[in-house]
């Protein structure tokens, strides 16, 4: 059974930092791209960050780079994005999601395959 199971959404200040973590069970994570998604309140499903888990490359969007580190874990099957100086536009429902596209690009939400049932980033003073 495949599953992605999401932790580490909390309350945090800005300039606060979060590391969220996702655990993948029921499949070969190698072969996929899996991504960190965000949505708040009255706005779209965007992409975050991914991560291409067998060569580790990279993507960020540009609203978070500099900010937020994607970095996985083989031997746990889980990828983390590290959130650091956190703004009061970042709070948001975090998802994680898996595809089968291997790109050099952040994928879109219409790529991913399956989907986490997310966690939630609250930043507040």
């Amino acid at each position: 059974q495949v599953q992605l199971v999401e932790s580490g959404g909390d309350f945090v200040q800005p300039g606060g930092s979060l590391r969220l973590s996702c655990v993948a069970s029921g499949f070969i994570v190698d072969y996929y791209t899996v991504g960190w998604f965000r949505q708040a309140p009255g706005k779209s499903r965007e992409g975050v960050s991914d991560i291409r888990f067998s060569s580790g490359r990279a993507n960020y969007a540009d609203s978070v780079k500099g900010r937020f580190t994607i970095s996985k874990d083989k031997a746990k099957s889980t990828v983390y994005l590290q959130m650091n100086s956190l703004k009061p536009d970042d709070p948001a429902v975090y998802s994680c999601a898996i595809s089968g596209i291997v790109n050099d690009h952040l994928l879109s939400p219409y790529d991913m395959d399956f989907w986490g049932k997310g966690t939630l980033v609250t930043v507040s003073s």
